[in-house]
């Protein structure tokens, strides 16, 4: 089976409401090895962080938005007043 096929079996299981067991059971499929794919899937897309370099740019003015590029291509922008809890639970979606 492929990388592709767990994670999306992962993302089913996870949008059904169902225990991994229950789910397994009815796709035939083994709590263990549903178990060891979703940790390898998760430990390869753990969130990286790489040395931030800044250089100003035209029009740079001190309230700028920071802007993240994850590993994947997308960019998470962040305006000056978000608040810390917020960006918490944001930093943590990403990181799942």
């Amino acid at each position: 089976m492929s990388r592709e096929y767990w994670s999306k079996l992962i993302v089913e299981q996870e949008a059904s409401g169902q225990t991994v067991r229950e789910f397994c059971r009815e796709r035939g499929r083994g709590v263990y090895s549903f178990y060891r794919w979703r940790k390898r899937l998760r430990e390869d897309d753990a969130v990286r962080f790489a040395l931030v370099e800044t250089r100003p740019t035209a029009g740079t003015r001190g309230d700028a938005t920071l802007e993240l590029v994850l590993t994947n291509g997308e960019r998470l922008r962040i305006c000056p007043v978000v608040d810390a809890a917020t960006l918490r639970i944001v930093l943590e979606a990403v990181r799942s």
